[in-house]
Parts: C-alpha cells; structure tokens; sequence
C-alpha cells in the first residue's frame, strides 16, 4: 500500500512524522533473510543461464525478485520478504513458462521450462536493441546527394554520422526504441492510413512530447524519415527476426536483482539516487530516492518496509504563476487521449537529485518563473554576475531534509540541469548549464551557515588561455568574433552533465553534446583557482572519431573522467596527464590531446547499414568504492536500449551484463552505488537504478505499469542465500 504525502505552501514544505525518510543506523535495519530455491529444466533438460522470477503484490508496494540459474538448472532466490510469490520462468529461446506459487522457505521448488515453438516466438523476449538493429539506416552516398538523389532527406543531415548523432540523441532520449510498441504499428490500426509512412508521420505528433517529438522526427526530412521507420515496421509485420542475444554467462549469473514499484502510471521518473557519492555508508538502509519530472515530486521507495511515497517539490512563486515546458498535447495519445499529463499541477520540474554528505536531498527544480532576480544581473554588485551575465535561468535547486520534512528553495542566478558534490570541505555542489556556456556551483558549506543565497552561489564562464600566459583577463576574444592571437578566448559549450575531480574539488569536467566548435561533443575543464570567477580557467577537448555524442559522465578515482558517448556507444575514458599541451594558440579548438583518449565501444548487434552498435546510453557511473564487487572503479553504463546496466573491464575489454529481463523495457537514466553494511558481503552492498522512460506505458505491461527502483547485488556463486 502505498503512502501518498502531499502538501505544499507557497514558500516551503512541511510533513509530519516521516520516519520511514530518516536515515537509520547501519545494524538498526536490514533485509529479510527468506529464500526459495529449485531447478529448472525443459524437454531439453537442465536450463542454464535463464531467469527466475518471483513477483508479489502482497508487501507494501509491488515486489519483483529476479536470478539467473547456474550450469546445473538451479536458482536461489535470496532476501525474500514474507509473502506470497508467483514464481517462473524466462529466457532466451524459451517463452514465459506458467507461475507455481511459492513463499520463503520453500525448497526444491522446481519449475519446467517451455521451449519457444518457433524463432518469432523467442525473438519477442530480445531486447530492443537488437529489433533495432533490423533498421536500414542510409549511407553517406544517399545524405551526401543533391536533389532527388537524397530520397527525401533533409540537406542539413549531410552524414551518416550526423544522422545518427541526431536520431539516438533525440529519439533515443524519450524512448526505448525497438521495443514492443515502437516495433509495431497495432496502435495505429484503428486510424486507417493508407501507409505505414503516414502513420508514422501522424504517430510522431501524438501524446504528450508530440510537438517536440515531431520536430525531431521532420529534422531529418520527412519523406525520407518516414519511409525509413515504416520499411523497419512493415518488415518486422512480414517476419524479420533480429540475431538471437546469448544467456547470462560467468559473473552475469550471480547478478540478483530486485524492482520495487514507485510513482504512479503516469510518471515520468527521470532519476534516482540513494546515498553519497563520495561516502556510500550515507542513508545505509535508508529510502531510496527518484524524482518525477512531470509532476513535480520527490518519489520515495523504503527498501526494508517496502512502503512507497510522493513528495511534492514546492515552488517559491505561486506554482499557479509559475510555467510548465510541457504542453497539452497536439494530438491525441493512443493512449491518454487529449489528457494533460504533466507539469500544469506542480510545476517545480525536478531533473536530477544527489545526497550530500549528511544525508539531505539536493534536487535540481524550478522554485520561480524564468525571470531572475535583480542581483542575479549585472549592475547590482554581485562580482559574479559584473564578470558574465548568467542570463536565462529556467531552473534552480532545493534541498530536502529528511529528518524535518521542510524543503528550503534556492535561487541559483543560472540554469540548472544535474549536480554533483564535491569532496572538499565547503561541500561544493556543482551544476551544469543545459542552456548555456556557465560552470555553476553552492558552497553548501556556507550556505547552511548563512542561508544567504548571494553569498554561496557562484558561477564561470568559459575562458580558454589560448594566449598562454597561465591567466585569465579581461578583455577576452568574445564567442563569435575575430580571434586576437594576444587575447584569452571565450568558447560556448552548453553542457549535459558535470562532475568533480575527486582530489581537487576546484577542479570540475562538463560533458558537451556539441556546439558550433565541436559538433559531435567535447569534454570541458574548469578549475575555479582561488578567487573565482578572475582565477577560472577553462580547456575543451574535442571527441575524437569514432565517438560522438556525450550525455552522462563520471570519473574514476584517480581523476580521470569517463564519458558515455550515446549516438556512438563508447564508453570514453580522458586522461589529461597523457596530453602534451594543456593551453595555448588554437586549443579552443580542443584537437590538442587526441592522445588522451580510450574509446570503448559497447557490445551487441549493430545498425543496418552502419557500424554503430544499436544500444545507447544515457548515463554511467564509475563504481570508486568497488560496490559491486567487480573491481575498484569498475565504468558501468547505461544499456538503455538493452534493458541492462553494462559493466567494462577496462584491462581485458571485457563487458559484463546486468539484464532486466522484466518488466521489459528497462531504460535507467541515473545510477549509484551504495554500502548498507561493509561487513556482510555482497548482502550489504547494491547498485542501483531507476527503471523510468518518459513513457512508462510503453514498457511491457503497456497502460497502468508503473516506473521502479532497481537494486542489483552480484554474488559470489549463482546459489548464495
């Protein structure tokens, strides 16, 4: 049953009695110590390496237990609360045998696996990634062509590479696609196009992105786009099938993993996160945190009572005055019809959250309308707004404490989009700027001190040396003039995400998508010196070919970035001591340190007619305290289209699979790792992940299906409990 708490004022939030949010002692809790163990086999015989799932609703929010068999057929589903279970099974070349009922305690509950009749019968349990790659992408013959040659191809997609860029980092950022429903065009049966390209077109405009969606989609020429995506659907109708994915094998089958429901039917749940980043025994035991965009809430999952519950994130304006970015939608949605499903009620619009060092919710939200207060402009004394003008702010922070359950709102001056802690001793809570070339940062230090906004807010701009000189001054090469070889010079990198350097909390990376010096992305150094913003000093590095296309980062614990590189499925490492120039004449360009650079490409099928793996990955995280178990700054990133977190060896190039093979349809977009208690094992320790695609219908369990919280634990044998 879930806890719904709702109550909002104009200026902070107050909820009484909420104990299941207070963080508890490590030992005060823990999880349940149930097992149900067994055997799987078929007609074939003993089954190994397929999953075994144990599903009830009877705790307090809806409970998914999910473990793989080992070499002989035998499972042991571990920390199992008391309850009634449906326990099956599910795999690659089988279909969903029938549930038995089991509950904690049993033993040699053994199931019988069904062996798929036929390929197409196997293929609907693959993830999307490989559907996807049964797309027939066009080549550089076609989108370097003049005329009728394009075949109705936009002139601006002029590359292969710069359809891909576009078609994962758009298309690929609200939806899973290849799954059930964007394979296939059953929803669209009921409007009678003559063609499955005019579907297309028409489909492209409906629901709630509709309007943003359809832009996208027309961006790469309408005619040509839609035959592409109508030649996929209809040749899947007639019976393509995509290769055959192979089962969990090695450390892939002591992978558990746990989903637990959050939010309701209509939620578009963008992010999670459940502990500090650089101290993981933070909230041990405690709840588990994910934001709804849409609807303005902080959502929270309990993993001990399993209890589920909303938090609306407050406004400081009248939420009534202050804007939503989403729109009714244009067109009806085959599924919502003409609802308005978000943002008109709470209009806070939560991004990203992060737990500082105490324990306390940090949460990107919009608290205002998207006019900044006075001394957020230059002319009003505040040093950082005289050296650059932050401009448009659409978004700023909150934080929430758990022990109070008050929210305190606070004006940043600049737009904030993910955030990340430092570790130095202000606690300095960094920012990047979607909308805008700004480094931004609370020292959260002082501003708990004070609660003078003024005070702890900062903010760079970005100034390469390109005169060498070891400086920054002013009057610097503005963005988009002629360059003065004697000048500093100002680039413009909006970036997606940023993170610290673990050993100088001054220093801080942004991920760029792309701008008008690095269309395909770079990545961005800023250290603040000691008296920001005069001693700020920016370098850029541009991504060099193959990768293209940063979303998420993170850094290992000796400093060096990672980047997850989504339209070309790399995982990219940058080392900066491996570069043999830092600054100087032409480095805005960011060519200088090709050498700095490790690309990973991810595994699985590939898109037709490219090179380019089908997956893509939104996010990463770079396991520092070796959390899972697979190595001291283990890279994990987002398989997003592979319904899986992947995990990089980076010295042997090996990757390692944690599937969600149910619900289908897994896209996380934010990951950690936490240490409920160091001393038990792999008991004591989880990653997790929310389970939250802006369409949270699309996955399989279609209208109704609610986002999740997903905690992964790898053990040390398939049958530890």
């Amino acid at each position: 049953m879930k806890n719904l708490l709702r109550a909002i004022s104009l200026g902070c939030i107050f909820i009484s009695s909420i104990t299941l949010a207070q963080a508890p002692m490590v030992g005060e809790r823990k999880y349940p110590e149930g097992y149900i163990t067994g055997n799987v086999s078929s007609e074939n015989g003993p089954e190994a390496g397929v999953w075994v799932i144990a599903e009830t609703k009877e705790t307090n929010t809806p409970y998914i237990k999910i473990v793989v068999t080992d070499e002989d057929g035998d499972y042991a589903l571990p920390q199992l609360p008391v309850a009634t279970y449906n326990v099956w099974v599910r795999g690659y070349g089988l279909v969903d045998s029938d549930s038995v009922e089991g509950r904690p305690g049993d033993r040699d509950l053994d199931l019988t696996a069904v062996v798929a009749g036929s390929a197409a019968e196997a293929a609907e349990y693959y993830p999307a990634d490989y559907w996807l790659s049964l797309v027939e992408f066009p080549g550089d013959d076609v989108l370097t062509a003049e005329g009728d040659d394009r075949l109705g191809f936009a002139p601006a997609i002029d590359s292969q590479k710069r359809f891909l860029h576009e078609f994962k980092s758009d298309c690929g950022f609200c939806h899973q696609i290849g799954n059930k429903v964007t394979r296939t065009m059953d929803q669209m049966d009921h409007l009678g196009f003559d063609s499955s390209a005019e579907a297309w077109t028409y489909r492209t405009q409906t629901g709630v992105r509709g309007g943003s969606m359809f832009g996208n989609f027309a961006q790469f020429g309408l005619e040509g786009m839609a035959r592409t995506m109508a030649d996929w659907t209809d040749r899947i109708e007639a019976g393509a099938l995509p290769p055959v994915p192979l089962r969990p094998q090695g450390v892939e089958r002591n992978v558990v993993v746990t989903l637990r429901d959050i939010g309701g039917d209509q939620d578009f749940m963008h992010d999670e996160i459940t502990t500090d980043k650089n101290n993981p025994t933070v909230n041990a035991y405690g709840p588990t945190y994910a934001v709804s965009s849409g609807h303005g809430l902080l959502s929270v999952v309990d993993p001990i009572t399993n209890d589920a519950y909303d938090i609306v994130i407050p406004t400081r304006e009248d939420p009534r005055e202050v804007p939503s970015r989403f729109p009714a939608p244009g067109q009806p949605s085959n599924f919502w019809g003409d609802e308005h499903l978000w943002g008109f009620e709470n209009p806070s619009d939560p991004h990203n959250a992060m737990l500082g060092p105490d324990g306390r919710v940090w949460i990107t939200s919009k608290i205002r309308s998207n006019t900044s207060p006075d001394w957020c402009r230059p002319g009003f004394g505040n040093k950082f707004a005289e050296y650059a003008d932050p401009g448009f702010s659409n978004r700023q922070a909150s934080v929430y404490d758990p022990e109070t359950g008050e929210f305190e709102l606070i004006e940043t001056c600049y737009a904030t989009h993910h955030l990340q802690f430092a570790s130095d001793p202000d606690s300095t809570l960094y920012f990047n700027e979607l909308l805008g070339p700004m480094f931004g940062w609370i020292n959260t230090r002082l501003f708990d001190q004070t609660h003078d906004e003024q005070a702890a807010v900062g903010w760079c701009p970005q100034i390469i040396d390109t005169n060498g000189d070891g400086v920054i001054t002013k009057p610097w090469n503005v963005w988009g003039e002629d360059v003065n070889a004697n000048l500093d010079t100002e680039i413009r990198s909006n970036m997606y995400t940023v993170i610290p350097d673990p050993k100088n909390g001054d220093i801080v990376w942004g991920a760029n998508e792309n701008s008008a010096l690095h269309p395909y992305g770079s990545l961005v150094r800023l250290d603040r010196g000691e008296n920001p913003p005069e001693t700020c000093v920016t370098e850029v590095y541009a991504i060099p070919d193959p990768g293209f296309d940063p979303r998420g980062m993170d850094i290992d614990s000796e400093g060096n970035p990672w980047m997850a590189l989504a339209g070309s499925s790399h995982w990219a490492k940058f080392e900066r001591n491996q570069c043999p120039v830092l600054n100087g004449a032409g480095t805005q360009m960011g060519t200088h340190c090709e050498a700095g650079w490790t690309l990973f490409e991810t595994p699985g099928p590939k898109l037709g007619g490219t090179d380019v793996p089908a997956d893509f990955h939104y996010f990463g995280w770079v396991d520092q305290h070796n959390i899972s178990g697979l190595g001291k700054d283990t890279p994990i990133i987002n398989g997003s289209y592979s319904d899986s977190l992947i995990a990089l060896d980076p010295e042997s190039g090996d990757w390692t699979y944690l599937r969600v093979p149910y619900p289908m349809g897994f896209y996380s977009r934010g990951l950690d790792g936490r240490i409920d208690d160091p001393d038990i094992g792999w008991k004591g320790r989880s990653i997790w992940a929310n389970y939250g695609t802006h369409l949270i219908w699309h996955t399989e369990g279609g209208k109704g299906t609610t986002g999740k919280m997903v905690q992964f634990q790898i053990r040390d044998t398939p049958l530890d409990y």
